[in-house]
């Protein structure tokens, strides 16, 4: 049997974001299914680097 996950880490702006770090959560995909959880770390996401579309 052979089964497939991913991780992702993406920054979560609040919708009140105005400046500063914002936290960084973390995306498990087991199989298809998700599930989502905070780092406990922060980053400005100015630092960030966010893969590129296309």
């Amino acid at each position: 049997m052979k089964t497939t996950f991913s991780l992702l880490f993406y920054l979560k702006k609040p919708k009140n974001y105005e400046d500063g770090p914002v936290p960084v959560y973390l995306r498990i995909t087991v199989a298809g299914k998700r599930s989502e959880t905070a780092s406990g770390r922060e980053c400005l996401p100015s630092l960030w680097n966010a893969p590129r579309a296309g």
